[in-house]
Formats: C-alpha cells, structure tokens, sequence
C-alpha cells in the first residue's frame, strides 16, 4: 500500500459531507455560537441579584457619606428645620487643617502596623510550630483558635476587662507574684500607651487564629523534596524557612498582612467599648473620631469627610496589595 491510499483511507468520510442544518461549510460552529451567546448571560443573570443587593447596602452609604461630606449638615438640616447646603471642600479643608487630625492619623498608622507585625509574626511562629507536634496536639489547637476566633467580639472584649481590671484582675494577681513585682491595683488605661497596648493585644489575640489556620494551610503545600534539598545544600532551619519556605508562602503572606490592615485601620468595638463609650482624645483611632465628630458633636458633615478621607487611606493600601499580587502573577 502506497503513502497516498494510505493517507486517503486515513480520513474520515463524514468530514467531507457537511451536517445536516449545520450551516454552509462550517459544521461545528453554528452550535459554538449558540453556545456561547448563552453562557455569558448566565453568569451575569445569576450574579444580578448579588450585585442589586450591594449596590443597595454598599452603593447607597457609600454615596451619602460623599454627598454629606461636601454639605453643611448638622442638627437643623438633620430635624428638616434647614436645608442642606453644599460648602464645596470646606470641610475636608478644616479637617486637613486641624493639628488633632494629624494626631489622630498617626496615632492610627503606628497602631495598625504594630498590630499586624505582631498578628503576622505571631501567626507565622505559631503556624510553624504546629508542624512539629502530633496530630492530637494540633487537632486541639485548632479547636481553640477556632473557638478562639468565632467568640464575639464583645464578649472578648468583656474579658480584656476583666483580666485587666485594677482591683479584680487576673494579670495584676499573676504579674504580683514575680518576685520584685508589685503590681496590685494598678490602672492600666491611666496611660494611654499602656491602655493602647492592651487594646491592641485585644485586636491580635483576635486576628491570631484565622493568620494561623491560614499559614498552615499553606505550609502543606511547600514541597518537602525542596526543603529536603536545601538542607542537603548546607542550609539551616532558617535558611531554609527564608529560601524555601518563605518565597512560596508569599502570596498569602501579601494577602493576610493587606486583610489585617485593612482590618486593623478599622478597629472600632475594641476602642469603643473598653473606654466605656466615650475614649478619651489620647484614645481617638480614626474610626472613633470620626464617630465623635459625627454623632457626639453632631457635625455629620466633618464626621463624613474625616470617614472618606479613611476610606481613601485604605484604598491605597489596596492599590498596594493589587500591585505587590500582580508583580507575583508576573513572576510565576
């Protein structure tokens, strides 16, 4: 048999007779269309009731914090006794102007940043940890940090309170039995640093858990034949964690460490409910100066421009984190 029977025997009759209604010399793709057309209105019929309901929750606040933020809006406009006027930039222009702002802002930066430095290497250390114990072991870690995590806030926080508190509190009684230590009845929130740093103990005792569960996930995809060759290569425990380990962790260590401070910039209950509603001006995170500009002064109007100005800041750190992922999706 020559190579030219061979190559006719080779190919299929029905390629050549097209299918019937298939269209003019096209078989296949009549049907591609149709299925096409079809499958990218789904997801979008499927996804519409999902964006209609955060265009009305997310979408509508998101607009009014704008439009109150370019007013004059207090009381009288509040009760109907005014009408709202619009004051252009005004108050973002008093806001930027004002020292306790400034204060204010960098009293929230230093807070967040050592709150996820220690959440993340707190995490970090602790997921790592977790590789070296038994299987029971693990198992009821896990259920604390799940505990641990799903608590409400308010009840962690009624806690905080009570394990601080200056006549009643455990940490005082442990702390006193050190010997040289005489911590009874100490105030810990008469100093604002040392009230700050329970607070944000609070927020990482909070945060802990979900790095953790996260990192350990994680830590189950790094490949043990890489680790296995560094150490063959001379590397040591950190040598390994650092050329190893870490760069594969990266992309979730960019995404936890953005979540937290994102999270972290928005600390509100802690700061609110520990001062017993009302902080005190060395206590102010943005949050809750924004809350007291609003709905303790009554000026709804700074209390938006101060609230957008935080949702700008936070914006940046996204436009960051977009930046540092899509540099690792060019890499990879």
């Amino acid at each position: 048999m020559s190579a030219a029977e061979t190559t006719t025997a080779k190919v299929p009759p029905a390629r050549r007779d097209p299918l019937p209604g298939a269209g003019s010399g096209h078989p296949g793709k009549p049907g591609k269309k149709r299925g096409t057309g079809g499958g990218a209105a789904v997801p979008w019929a499927l996804l519409a009731p999902c964006l209609i309901v955060l265009a009305l929750v997310l979408g509508y606040p998101l607009v009014r914090l704008v439009t109150l933020s370019f007013q004059k809006f207090g009381q009288p406009q509040l009760w109907g006794f005014q009408a709202a006027e619009s004051v252009g930039l005004d108050n973002f222009t008093d806001v930027l102007g004002d020292a306790e702002f400034w204060h204010v802002v960098v009293r929230t930066v230093v807070f967040a940043a050592t709150a996820v430095v220690l959440t993340m290497v707190l995490g970090m250390v602790i997921a790592l940890l977790l590789q070296r114990v038994s299987g029971w072991v693990k198992t009821l870690i896990n259920i604390a940090l799940v505990a641990s995590w799903g608590m409400p806030i308010v009840v962690a926080i009624t806690i905080f309170k009570w394990m601080f508190d200056s006549d009643y509190g455990v940490l005082n009684w442990l702390l006193s039995q050190l010997p040289g230590v005489d911590v009874t009845g100490h105030n810990w929130f008469i100093d604002s640093t040392q009230g700050l740093a329970v607070i944000m103990l609070l927020v990482v005792w909070g945060a802990v858990p979900f790095v953790v569960i996260t990192l350990s996930a994680g830590l189950t995809q790094v490949p043990k034949e890489l680790e296995e060759a560094a150490r063959l290569d001379g590397a040591g425990s950190w040598g390994v964690f650092r050329h190893v380990t870490l760069p594969i962790l990266k992309p979730i260590i960019v995404m936890l460490a953005t979540l937290s401070v994102i999270w972290d910039m928005g600390v509100f209950p802690q700061v609110f409910v520990m001062r017993g509603g009302h902080p005190e001006p060395e206590y102010q995170l943005l949050t809750t100066y924004s809350y007291d500009k609003a709905f303790v002064v009554n000026d709804y109007s700074q209390g938006s421009a101060i609230a957008l100005l935080t949702v700008l800041l936070l914006l940046g750190v996204i436009a960051v984190y977009m930046r540092q992922m899509l540099k690792i999706g060019d890499v990879e």
